[in-house]
């Protein structure tokens, strides 16, 4: 019975922190279908929170018609996809000659990588951006292949510096020491190679990782303010972070507003809840624990 009411109590906790947590999102999404008047009135009571004048959809016409969110949208759609391929493809085989192969200074690599993890972006940001500033990039001029001086204003700017990430490297290392080396071993007395035994061996088996991995990087290329921000002036390569700001500028409407973070925000929550159940998996498995 104790055991019973132990588990009642535990799940009555996580019912009412869920709520707690949900119910910003939930006012914003359901504040964006309200007039503009009804949004912050009568916030006392809990029937305030629902769109009782009806369901509108004006305010998402509007943010349509004063920014070219449609652009913003698909900048950071193929960035973001981008990021969480190849960030994938990257970060899972450095783990794996983190993790499989036997080489002369392994551990010292696999020490910087994990020291990698508390440098934030901010450290790094002037130092990157006087690099990309330098770095050739061909384009056409005239029918003529030439090299430009530069990156900025590109997608590729916001794509290439953010492939290789620490953290997920870690998250991949863990996860293939758990995987066992027998398969391996049997493995190379069939004759496989390395690349036989990542791509046929240990990626088929790591499905709960690359969920996991594909969440981390798609959250961090979709959330992308700061980077954006410095390279990206024009609004050909402008993402979704740095057009929240622009609208802004353009728009006191709060209705407005609501409706461009809901715009903003379903894709991380989409995407979080197609992969949620390997996420879990993968963080209970992969010796990330505390």
């Amino acid at each position: 019975m104790n055991q019973f009411l132990r588990k009642g109590v535990l799940l009555a906790a996580m019912a009412a922190a869920g709520v707690l947590f949900a119910a910003p999102l939930l006012f914003m999404v359901l504040s964006s279908f309200k007039p503009e008047a009804a949004i912050f009135s009568g916030l006392a009571h809990w029937s305030s929170y629902v769109p009782s004048a009806g369901w509108s959809f004006d305010h998402y016409r509007a943010i349509f018609d004063k920014s070219d969110l449609p652009g913003f949208l698909l900048n950071s759609t193929i960035v973001s996809a981008c990021i969480v391929a190849g960030g994938i493809l990257l970060n899972s085989m450095l783990a794996f000659a983190l993790c499989r192969m036997r080489w002369r200074g392994r551990q010292a690599v696999l020490a910087f990588v994990v020291g990698l993890m508390i440098v934030p972006l901010e450290v790094i940001a002037i130092p990157l951006l006087s690099l990309v500033a330098r770095l050739p990039w061909p384009g056409f001029e005239n029918g003529a292949l030439v090299m430009h001086t530069g990156w900025f204003n590109s997608l590729h700017v916001q794509i290439i510096p953010f492939l290789a990430n620490a953290f997920c490297v870690f998250l991949f290392y863990q996860f293939f020491k758990d995987i066992p080396p027998e398969l391996d071993e049997a493995a190379k007395m069939d004759g496989a190679g390395p690349w036989t035994l990542f791509f046929r061996i240990i990626l088929p088996n790591s499905g709960p990782v690359i969920a996991t991995a594909a969440i981390v990087l798609f959250i961090a290329a979709w959330n992308q303010y700061l980077w954006p921000i410095m390279v990206v002036q024009g609004e050909v390569a402008r993402p979704v972070q740095p057009g929240i700001q622009q609208f802004f500028g353009r728009s006191e409407s709060w209705g407005q507003i609501m409706a461009y973070a809901t715009v903003v925000t379903l894709p991380v929550l989409a995407v979080f809840l197609a992969f949620q159940r390997q996420f879990v998996a993968s963080v209970a498995g992969s010796g990330i624990k505390g």
